[in-house]
């Protein structure tokens, strides 16, 4: 990124206010307000800045288009710079002082659970743009990045099948890892598998010479990494210097932090990632998107999956207020519960599930080759995030604000 974009991010974050275009000065005046709670520094930002981008470009292109409801969407930035603290801080910020009409908020799902219940007491509208452990049933919350139901019950068994059922599980030591981590061992077992081992790193830790022994101890058939930050990617290099040689399979890798572009090959070898976007997928529609991406913000190193989630979600937000008419939550609520809230995104068609307001999606299945280039030998069209409904999450008809787990599923009605 050129020093000239960061001062300006810099800035707009110290204002707390970026308004897109020239011709919004003459109708500011009533803006709809859309808080930006992104990392655009800290451990996280490499995955992160393109979210704020996206939301950039969409905004941009509505605003362009006449706004909505003839307002203009003005941006409320501010840098969260990796630190829970500071979600808390922001976005009692956002929603008391600065007043926004919707929040998108949010990378890890420690963030995510640091602000929820302070969106939850003051009655906000949040978006969470982001690939997660899933099981979150709550109507303050939009979730637009995949779910479990859609990475790995698409994922493992493939893998299971192509290279055997003895399954290593190498997780990053908070919610989004423990909980994925319990996903994994639930369809492993489903499938006639057994974890040969499973390790859970605190975020932070970049040296993994311990972990490697284990793992080449255990003889695994495959390796889950669920590893998350700059530092715990120091994993791949590590273990091919060390010869592990193992396929892996993820979730969050490759499609998040573009680890096939940052370390030098062969170390992703063989890795394979269940994910809703990447910049390789060669559709029109992904191609269009990636053009005019790149137009705007030519130094991006890459357009992932969460750039594509936050573009998409401002144009569901922009869907769900005009067929309201209002930016009211019960209002836009009652758009969702009938339904048919859907666009044909740059990864292929997506719609809101009304019952845990999460988004279906087209997964596709990246392989990393050993020169880092990605084909896709599989792809799933339309994958519903079916399991928070059909475990007992209706939020049509009740809202508890809770995280659930398959351990702990909602309570039936």
């Amino acid at each position: 990124m050129s020093k000239s974009v960061l001062r300006g991010l810099r800035a707009a974050a110290l204002t707390g206010t970026l308004v897109l275009g020239s011709t919004l000065a003459q109708a500011a005046e009533n803006p709809i307000k859309l808080g930006v709670l992104e990392d655009q520094s800290g451990d996280f930002a490499a995955a992160t800045i393109g979210k704020v981008h996206a939301i950039e470009l969409a905004a941009e292109e509505i605003n362009k288009a006449g706004g909505i409801m003839g307002r203009p969407l003005e941006l409320v930035p501010y840098d969260t710079q990796s630190d829970n603290t500071r979600y808390q801080e922001f976005m009692r910020r956002v929603l008391q002082r600065d007043k926004v009409d919707v929040v998108f908020a949010g990378f890890s799902s420690a963030s995510r659970e640091a602000y929820r219940p302070i969106v939850d007491q003051f009655n906000g509208f949040a978006f969470y743009n982001n690939q997660y452990e899933g099981g979150v049933c709550d109507g303050h919350m939009i979730v637009t990045g995949a779910v479990p139901e859609q990475q790995f019950s698409t994922l493992i068994p493939y893998m299971m099948e192509k290279y055997g059922k003895n399954v290593y599980t190498l997780a990053a030591d908070y919610n989004f890892g423990q909980i994925s981590a319990e996903w994994v061992r639930k369809i492993v077992k489903e499938n006639g598998g057994k974890m040969a081992g499973e390790e859970f790193i605190p975020l932070g830790v970049s040296q993994f010479s311990q972990s490697i022994q284990n793992i080449q101890k255990a003889k695994p058939d495959f390796v889950v990494t669920l590893l998350v930050g700059t530092a715990q990617a120091s994993y791949y290099e590590q273990a091919a210097s060390a010869n592990v040689n193992l396929p892996m399979a993820s979730s969050v890798n490759v499609g998040q932090g573009y680890e096939h572009k940052r370390f030098k090959p062969p170390s992703l070898k063989d890795m394979y990632v269940t994910t809703n976007y990447i910049e390789e997928i060669d559709s029109p529609k992904s191609k269009a998107f990636y053009a005019k991406f790149k137009a705007k913000f030519p130094s991006e190193p890459y357009v992932n999956q969460e750039a594509e989630n936050s573009y998409l979600a401002v144009y569901l937000y922009k869907q769900m207020v005009e067929r309201a008419k209002s930016t009211k939550r019960e209002d836009i609520r009652k758009v969702i519960a009938m339904g048919d809230v859907c666009m044909d995104a740059p990864e292929g068609k997506v719609c809101i599930d009304p019952k845990s307001q999460h988004m279906s999606h087209t997964i596709y299945l990246a392989k990393v080759g050993a020169d880092h280039s990605i084909s896709f030998p599989k792809t799933w069209e339309d994958i519903k995030p079916y399991w928070l409904g059909e475990a007992g999450c209706d939020l049509t008809k009740k809202d508890p604000m809770a995280q659930y787990t398959p351990s702990n599923p909602p309570p039936k009605p």
